[in-house]
């Protein structure tokens, strides 16, 4: 073979990139053929010469590489979106690069003091995926503390670091041998390693160290821009944030200010209890019922709540006290409740439903709603006070005529709305387990709106009012009372009256009054045409003193002075259907005595006492002794029994 056919067999060679054992077959060739020495020498250098080539155009590959996997590495950086992904990249290109078994990013934590697995390629084992490695402990722990990077060939071998068991389980585990690792720095303080490792002990070139290093500079890079991204999107997150609630917030001032001002011009103009419900439902929506203090409704705005929505008596009186404490609104099952209340005096509340979850700023306007509603209600019960503290001492002066001008009174009560022209009747009203100031002020109401009055004389609660029939006002006031009251209450009348003359009216009704609490029929109601003979005997025009002392003051009078309860036996008989043994029963007495007792009445008021006849006088005066005997300004109000 000639030179330049060696030549042009190395050049063929280096053009199919052939394996390097093939540039020694020209040689052996030649030696089989017997060529000369020199010949076999220039073949020699032809050999080396091409080996040369070879290995440059090998490492000018290699360099492109590398540099084309920089290229792609910055190209990443630059359209950077997801940094672990960065990261992954930068692991698998510095396996591929180095030619490694594996390669794994280690970041380091200075709060723990130590640097944890961020992320592996080609790692097999769990345990070294979760490795912590403390500072100064392993290879790492070297480079982090130095800066600078290090390999080692034989890592368990190796003794210019210190061994930790935890750190050299796990790369046993791993089965690693040669580790070549280089730090993380980002603007001179170190933030991670970068590792290239191999299962098989070997020696990393320079060129190797400073490719590893070049792509750990970019991956410090990128988990800088990382987090400056991370930082930037949480800056325009809170700006975000902090805007809408900006904007929240000024949409809220402006819509409590729009409700403010429709309040204040409700206060200011003297509006009413409806117009207040209007405005609160107009702002919050729903329905809006106003309670007056004794949880009545005074207003109720929109759709009726439905009963399994609207809390029972108990439960709404509970939520009202607890908002009263409290100071604030309250959640009552679907309703929102706010007390109304003025220097510590409960006025009422506000309750809303259908109107959902309120907000801060519903609430504060409905807290507002809540101080006018108050100025509202007071306004209104001083109103209610002062005309009915008005009507009290007009009907006080009808009742006592302490007037004598008929024509001024007359004008006092034309004011107040009662033609005191017209036919009246006069009813009295109590109950025992209502304050009488409560009774009034329902009856004034009640009273205002008929054209009457309304107020308290001696301890009762009096009503006149328009009308000529006694038992209809009777059982229409006691009917409204037990309405607003929730109790029963008893009520007595006398009348019609015209003009001023209502002291008869009123002692007739008094006395209506006495006689049903002295029967047992508290709760009820009656003119004097409903008790019958009682009402014949205690009109206005009836002696009934003289009556009850006719029929039964002989009886009496020998009861004082003899100390008997020939009386008492009388009352005992005729209760129990003139029955000797039932009375005897009755009084625990033998029949015999009763016997004895009822001859010797019948000595006292004559034979003829238990005669039809004059048994229903002494019936009806027993009855008529017995109402009468409340009555202090009667002789008969000292009974003997």
């Amino acid at each position: 073979m000639t030179l330049e056919e060696s030549d042009r067999t190395f050049l063929e060679f280096l053009a199919r990139d052939a394996p390097s054992a093939e540039f020694e077959e020209p040689l052996i060739a030649a030696r089989a053929l017997g060529a000369s020495a020199e010949t076999v020498a220039d073949l020699e250098r032809s050999k080396l010469l091409a080996l040369r080539v070879r290995a440059a155009l090998d490492r000018s590959r290699r360099r492109e590489a590398e540099l084309s996997a920089l290229y792609e590495t910055v190209g990443d950086l630059v359209a950077l979106r997801d940094v672990d992904a960065v990261l992954e990249a930068i692991v698998r290109r510095a396996r591929k690069l180095l030619d490694t078994d594996t390669a794994y990013l280690a970041l380091y934590d200075p709060e723990r003091g130590h640097a944890y697995m961020r992320e592996t390629n080609g790692s097999v084992s769990a345990k070294f995926q979760q490795l912590l490695m403390p500072l100064g402990a392993g290879l790492g722990g070297l480079v982090v503390q130095t800066a600078s990077p290090y390999f080692s060939s034989n890592y368990l071998g190796d003794a210019r670091f210190r061994h930790t068991r935890e750190i050299d389980e796990a790369v046993t585990e791993e089965g690693l041998v040669a580790i070549l690792c280089v730090p993380l720095r980002l603007r001179g303080t170190v933030i991670g390693v970068l590792y290239a490792a191999d299962r098989s002990e070997r020696r990393f070139a320079r060129d190797e160290v400073n490719l590893l290093s070049s792509l750990a500079a970019h991956a410090a890079v990128a988990l800088d821009n990382a987090r400056l991204l991370q930082e930037t999107q949480t800056a325009l997150e809170e700006l975000n944030t902090a805007n809408r609630r900006v904007e929240a917030r000024s949409a809220s001032v402006e819509r409590a200010a729009a409700a403010y001002e429709r309040f204040t011009d409700l206060a200011v103009r003297g509006g009413g209890v409806d117009d207040i419900a209007h405005a609160i439902a107009a702002v919050l929506g729903g329905s809006v019922v106003v309670l007056g203090p004794d949880a009545r409704p005074l207003s109720r705005i929109g759709a009726t709540p439905l009963a399994d929505d609207f809390p029972d008596e108990r439960t709404l009186a509970d939520a009202v006290a607890r908002s009263h404490a409290e100071g604030r609104s309250v959640t009552c099952g679907a309703c929102t409740v706010a007390a109304v209340a003025a220097d510590q005096q409960p006025l009422g509340a506000l309750l809303i439903s259908g109107a959902g979850a309120l907000d801060a700023t519903d609430r504060m306007i409905l807290e507002r709603g809540v101080l006018v509603t108050a100025l509202l209600l007071l306004f209104r019960s001083s109103l209610a006070q002062a005309e009915e503290r008005v009507r009290g001492e007009l009907l006080a002066d009808l009742l006592t005529q302490r007037q004598g001008d008929s024509f001024a009174v007359r004008e006092r009560a034309r004011r107040l709305g009662t033609d005191l022209d017209e036919l009246h009747v006069v009813a009295v009203a109590v109950c025992a387990a209502i304050p009488a100031a409560r009774i009034a002020s329902a009856a004034g109401a009640w009273a205002s709106a008929r054209g009457g009055l309304a107020g308290r004389h001696e301890g009762r609660t009096v009503l006149l009012v328009p009308g000529d029939d006694p038992s209809a006002v009777a059982h229409e006031v006691a009917a409204e009372l037990r309405t607003a009251l929730a109790r029963p209450v008893t009520v007595g009348a006398g009348g019609p009256l015209s003009g001023t003359d209502a002291p008869e009216a009123y002692a007739e009704a008094l006395g209506c009054l006495s006689a049903l609490q002295a029967l047992g029929r508290s709760g009820s109601a009656a003119a004097m045409t409903d008790l019958g003979f009682l009402g014949l005997v205690l009109g206005r025009h009836a002696d009934t003193c003289g009556f009850v002392n006719r029929v039964l003051g002989p009886l009496i009078t020998y009861d004082k002075r003899r100390g008997t309860s020939l009386l008492h036996t009388v009352e005992s008989y005729f209760e129990h259907g003139q029955s000797l043994a039932r009375t005897s029963a009755a009084m625990h007495v033998h029949v015999n005595t009763v016997t004895q007792r009822l001859e010797r009445v019948g000595h006292v008021l004559g034979e003829e006492w238990s005669t039809p006849q004059r048994a229903l006088e002494t019936q009806l005066a027993l009855q008529l002794r017995r109402v009468l005997a409340d009555r202090p300004e009667h002789p008969l109000s000292t009974r003997t029994s």
